[in-house]
């Protein structure tokens, strides 16, 4: 399973792949770009092998080049550790890759459908490249997974049709533990990331009553930078850290203008949070109904809705509940469960295949 220690990713993998393992499946790490902390490094032991390849993260690079060794390496550890299928994080590690065992890729994010989402454009010039690696990836694969309908649309709008597209909701592991709530605001994402849309959440702090406090890094590994002037910002924390703000945070704003899932509003509602959430299709399809939203580009509005939340206790309750419920289908279990139906279907298929040959 690749995988890297710069976003969501890492916890994708580290609780997907303990979910696999207690079912039996044993799970060799192989990470790309910067290196992981202390911290990450032994979560991942204590799971599987952690193998990191001094490679970076397309996403990282301005041309292709700079990956071009990746499907040997990805191939090379195949063989050395004896692999039965290879489950990608990035697409565009399939491309060109050669092995004799199933291929899973999971669109978690990219730059085509980013440009899509968060400037309404197609990809510029210079990255087109990575359009043309993710789309020889998904070419590639056995299997591609996506974690929304709304992202899979994304995909395809972007792409053209994918074959052997599944969609797999994102999950989380975070146990809710009830507990005494504080009366402040918690976001959380990595804000150099223009899609995550954190200087109107900035902005929105002006007028709202209670704190804000934003987790997350602010100061991107290309020199993005968002200065954030009226908010309690924490810079980047452990998953650890960031899960105690979490289960005290009484309401927790996304509102992020790209999102092919979103995993900060799942954890928030499994700790017992309230929900205010950007107006976009992939929130309203998992937690319409469950959660206030606001316009993405209008802080007024995002400041009106967390400030009505934060003087009706009442409401909060319960839309803090419904949130929870809502989250009960986002399980770690489930998740698992339907990515290994998917594998145990590739394993017969490729066993079918080699047989007749």
């Amino acid at each position: 399973m690749s995988l890297d220690a710069v976003g969501g990713v890492w916890r994708y993998a580290m609780d997907l792949a303990a979910a696999l393992t207690a079912r039996g499946m044993e799970v060799v790490f192989a990470g790309f770009g910067p290196p992981p902390s202390g911290d990450q490094g032994k979560e991942a032991e204590a799971i599987g092998k952690l193998v990191w390849l001094q490679t970076p993260l397309d996403w990282m690079v301005r041309g292709e080049a700079a990956v071009e060794a990746v499907p040997r390496l990805i191939a090379d550890l195949v063989a050395k550790e004896n692999i039965d299928l290879v489950h990608l994080n990035l697409p565009s590690q399939a491309a060109g890759l050669r092995v004799p065992v199933p291929v899973v890729v999971v669109s978690h994010s990219c730059v085509v459908t980013w440009f899509a989402g968060v400037r309404g454009t197609a990809v510029p010039e210079d990255w087109r490249w990575q359009y043309r690696l993710n789309r020889e990836g998904f070419d590639r694969a056995d299997a591609v997974l996506a974690p929304s309908h709304s992202h899979a649309l994304m995909l395809e709008e972007a792409y053209g049709p994918i074959s052997s597209l599944h969609v797999v909701h994102n999950a989380s592991s975070l146990e809710n533990l009830p507990g005494p709530k504080r009366d402040f605001v918690l976001a959380v994402g990595r804000w150099w990331d223009e899609g995550k849309n954190g200087a109107v959440l900035d902005q929105a702090a002006r007028t709202i009553d209670w704190p804000v406090v934003m987790a997350g890094s602010n100061i991107g590994p290309n020199g993005q930078y968002l200065e954030l002037g009226n908010v309690d910002h924490r810079g980047e924390l452990s998953h650890r850290r960031a899960m105690v703000l979490m289960r005290q945070a009484a309401i927790l704003v996304s509102p992020s203008i790209y999102e092919p899932f979103g995993l900060a509003p799942l954890e928030a509602a499994r700790a017992g949070a309230a929900l205010v959430l950007s107006d976009i299709p992939v929130y309203r399809e998992l937690w319409d109904g469950c959660a206030l939203f606001a316009d993405p580009r209008d802080p007024q509005a995002f400041a009106d809705a967390v400030n009505g939340l934060a003087k009706n206790t009442d409401h909060r309750a319960a839309l803090a509940v419904k949130a929870y419920e809502r989250s009960n289908a986002f399980t770690v279990e489930a998740q698992a469960a339907v990515v290994k139906s998917i594998y145990e279907h590739l394993f017969r298929r490729n066993h079918t295949l080699t047989a007749a040959e």
